[in-house]
């Protein structure tokens, strides 16, 4: 493993986080970078939990099964916890899935809201593949934002794309965020300014990378792979392996001169040919982690983790507008308004 990232920013007021399904650490690095700090990270994934100790050794990580947990393992020692995040597992809604929805296994955002309902948080984000927001999960959705209205929060859905935060792959995401409702009217969605320049390419991304070793071809590579990576995909543990996704995927790679079929263990050497295959290491790096970011296990765990990750970019965006909505003046002066009870039963107060 490498060094640690570079330390958080520390000259602001810092909000207090929980965050569940944490994986190798994408939305907890970018909530860390938007002014959060983390009180508990849930993970099951042993690899994933010595990703995230290793890069963070201030954080307490917990390996469990975010079903047999409950709010008294999760709740700050003083205040009342600010933000709960997660990223549910997306199998359930994935369109390269059988799209079983609350009736898979994998569905964990049951899970999730029993444990807002124990801790109420001030805030909620969760995100989720783009499939869930599909019409045939409309009323799923619709189940969720009204579970969380018992609770007493407004809550929305909104599609995000990576590539609009500097992140150089498309990657669309549902994201849902969820605010009691006097605060709300103070959040406003993260959006590129108007005057914001293009996503860098693959080429510009990992130039310098692919020409470490001396690869003579890196520029002609860098020229050629001209735009931004097709998603990437971490698949499930039963399918998925050390690669760069499905066939459509592979033929976009292979217009950019990479060989999607596996993953190299060092970039390209001096007399190496077209096409070349990414390392780990470059792929992280395509998902918007710094350099410096390591990843615990072998090859096909860790390429699972970097393809299941949120950019860390786009998790900062959220944090940084969550908390000004959370910390905003008006909001500061007045009482904070109690949630209200929750039926577990009905969902209603």
């Amino acid at each position: 493993m490498n060094s640690n990232s570079t330390a958080p920013i520390r000259d602001l007021p810092r909000l207090s986080c929980v965050e569940l399904c944490a994986g190798a650490g994408g939305q907890a690095l970018g909530l860390e970078r938007g002014g959060f700090t983390h009180h508990r990270l849930v993970e099951i994934d042993s690899d994933a939990c010595a990703t995230l100790r290793h890069n963070r050794p201030l954080w307490t990580v917990l390996k469990a099964d975010v079903r047999t947990i409950g709010p008294d393992s999760l709740t700050p020692e003083a205040g009342r916890l600010d933000l709960f995040a997660a990223g549910v597992p997306c199998p359930p809604f994935s369109l390269a899935g059988r799209q079983l929805g609350a009736m898979d296994e994998r569905d964990l955002f049951p899970a999730a809201l029993r444990l807002i309902a124990g801790l109420r948080p001030r805030a909620v984000l969760l995100e989720n593949v783009k499939g869930l927001l599909q019409t045939k999960f409309s009323a799923y959705r619709e189940s969720i934002s009204a579970e969380l209205a018992g609770l007493g929060y407004r809550a929305e859905w909104k599609l995000l794309r990576a590539c609009d935060f500097g992140v150089p792959q498309l990657r669309p995401r549902a994201v849902l965020v969820g605010l009691e409702d006097p605060v709300f009217r103070h959040f406003q969605w993260p959006e590129p300014p108007p005057d914001s320049p293009c996503p860098p390419t693959v080429g510009e991304t990992l130039r310098h990378s692919m020409a470490s070793r001396g690869w003579r071809l890196a520029d002609h590579w860098a020229r050629q792979a001209s735009r931004i990576a097709p998603t990437l995909c971490g698949g499930s543990k039963k399918h998925g392996g050390p690669d760069l996704g499905p066939s459509r995927a592979r033929k976009a790679w292979a217009d950019m001169g990479v060989n999607g079929s596996s993953i190299a263990t060092a970039p390209p050497g001096p007399g190496d040919q077209l096409p070349v295959k990414l390392t780990a290491d470059q792929m992280a790096l395509l998902q918007g982690f710094p350099p410096d970011w390591a990843f615990a296990g072998g090859k096909t765990s860790v390429c699972r983790q970097i393809g299941n990750a949120f950019p860390p970019p786009v998790a900062e965006a959220l944090g940084k507008q969550l908390r000004q909505a959370l910390l905003h003046p008006l909001d500061l002066q007045l009482p904070s308004p109690h949630l209200r009870e929750h039926h577990p039963h009905t969902g209603t107060a």
